[in-house]
């Protein structure tokens, strides 16, 4: 049975499966909110394990995103690290039966439709058994997913090692859609742990099943990526980006470190975070902390479980370790110049967003290619240069000098580092305006939710927005074709007067209206294409 067809669309249920893993979790949560803020009729039901309920379960959220848990079949958070593949392996053998029988006990209303995180192996054919619609969302940046599809081209080109070579670790990648000209030794192993790879290229096949793809990144962060995957791709793309929690602040909450921040010089602090899933060494940690603390320069540093230790090393030094913050709150301080990053997506986004410049240190995976985006493409960061092999440590004079570079605000290169960062900072906060404005459909500001229904005529996207000076409505484009075709670009001029506004929506509206299979509405918002000025 069709699970719209005994409730009308106004009975909205979707489903969130993210991958179980904080960098997965925390965009997945940020969509749902996002999702049920701009639509009063919609549910959400974000599905994680028993585990995990109990660390997130109580961070707030709105009444209408519900918890449901899977049982704890899989690795705890806590040893994940230990043994990935194994992790990899546990969930994509263990989960999709819990999964199941979870669905089969949703039924007010039934689920409508399915948002899973892309490595969600099974999640596509769960949809498909279901006749439950599921798009895909992808966590990591567009450009490196780009890089994922073309694995084919490294290896043609003499690229795909196991472990690139010192003669090959200089050359330049510059044969992939959508990548920036890249040294090889600035990609991910891909070929390095052969079974992760090839576990990845099974997500990718079911990825082109779904109905369609969103990132968490912004269109105008990677634009030759996501045009590029949205024209190779016979799904529709999104950039719904940047995914950060970007509520309002909570102005009654004051913690102590944010009372500390209070008192500092304003772009005096580096914040210090190394992420929840990989750490250094306990020797290379010490280098670390030698460095930054000969810096003289102040400091807010989150340290996930040793707090006491890095308290006690840090004994008489100018700043504070916590054991937890708010990370989006501390990097829109005023107090904060640089943020030292593992560079992780969901951290270089709020980064971006927040307008400060990053120390990039990577550690695993897309971590490595984000780094070298940070440092060469986006121009707002610094690098420390990875070793070529993990015994050999980044000494603390050179933690110490890469430190005092970050935070020096009068240098030339200090100088345009954060021009660029507030120049990323408008193009991200206005993504995230732009979809605030969206949630509020007032008269001359409408808009059109996207379907991934199926049988019948398709609405990817037709976005318009009112120009604050001159309440001149831009039309970004319409895209409308019938199932099993693909899609048929019509591109809207960027400049059109609120009559043609007008007639587009009304053509919209009235073809939304003959659809009687629309089955979930989307993203109101985001268009994987500008139209060409």
């Amino acid at each position: 049975m069709d699970p719209t067809e005994s409730h009308p669309l106004r009975f909205r249920h979707v489903v969130a499966m993210p991958w179980p893993g904080r960098g997965h979790i925390n965009p997945m949560m940020n969509l749902c909110k996002r999702l049920v803020l701009r639509d009063p009729n919609l549910t959400v039901t974000f599905v994680v394990t028993e585990e995990w309920l109990g660390l997130i379960g109580s961070d707030p959220k709105p009444d209408r995103i519900h918890f449901a848990t899977l049982p704890n079949l899989i690795p705890s958070e806590l040893v994940r690290a230990n043994d990935f593949i194994g992790f990899v392996n546990a969930v994509h053998a263990t989960l999709e039966d819990p999964l199941e029988q979870l669905l089969d006990r949703l039924d007010s209303p039934p689920p409508t439709a399915i948002i899973a995180d892309t490595y969600v192996l099974w999640a596509v054919r769960v949809g498909e058994r279901r006749n439950i619609p599921v798009a895909s969302l992808w966590t990591m940046s567009a450009t490196i997913l780009s890089l994922f599809l073309h694995s084919d081209l490294l290896i043609s080109h003499g690229h795909a090692l196991f472990q690139p070579s010192e003669s090959k670790e200089e050359e330049i990648v510059d044969y992939i859609p959508g990548l920036p000209p890249t040294k090889l030794r600035d990609l991910p192993p891909l070929f390095k742990d052969y079974q992760v790879f090839k576990k990845c290229e099974l997500c990718f096949d079911e990825l082109r099943r779904a109905k369609c793809l969103l990132f968490t990144t912004a269109y105008d962060l990677e634009p030759a990526a996501i045009d590029f995957l949205t024209a190779k791709l016979d799904i529709p793309v999104y950039a719904t980006g940047p995914l950060i929690p970007f509520e309002k602040l909570s102005e009654g909450s004051q913690p102590d470190y944010i009372r500390w921040l209070d008192e500092q010089p304003e772009c005096s602090v580096l914040y210090v975070s190394q992420g929840s899933f990989l750490s250094v060494s306990e020797a290379q940690m010490d280098e670390i902390v030698a460095g930054v603390k000969e810096s003289g320069v102040r400091f807010l540093w989150v340290a996930r479980g040793g707090e006491s230790t890095l308290n006690k090393a840090f004994e008489g030094s100018s700043g504070v370790v916590v054991s937890w913050c708010d990370q989006l709150r501390v990097l829109r301080h005023v107090a904060v110049g640089g943020f030292w990053s593992h560079c992780g997506f969901n951290s270089t986004l709020e980064g971006m967003y927040s307008g400060v410049p990053m120390l990039a240190f990577p550690l695993f995976w897309d971590q490595i290619l984000n780094g070298k985006m940070i440092v060469e493409d986006w121009r707002v960061g610094i690098r420390i240069e990875r070793r070529k092999k993990a015994e050999v440590l980044i000494g603390r004079d050179e933690v110490e000098e890469v430190v005092k570079r970050l935070m020096d605000r009068e240098s030339e290169d200090g100088k345009e580092m954060r021009r660029r960062a507030c120049d990323l900072s408008e193009i991200c906060r206005g993504a995230v305006e732009e979809k605030k404005e969206t949630e509020t459909c007032k008269k001359g500001n409408w808009k059109l939710s996207t379907s991934f229904g199926r049988k019948t005529l398709y609405h990817d996207l037709l976005l318009a927005e009112n120009n604050r000076r001159d309440k001149i409505v831009k039309a970004y484009y319409i895209r409308a074709w019938r199932w099993g075709k693909q899609p048929s670009p019509v591109t809207v001029s960027d400049n059109i007067n609120a009559k043609i506004a007008l007639q587009l929506e009304n053509f919209v509206r009235s073809n939304v209206s003959k659809t009687q299979s629309m089955k979930y509405l989307l993203l109101l918002n985001s268009c994987p294409t500008r139209p060409s000025s």
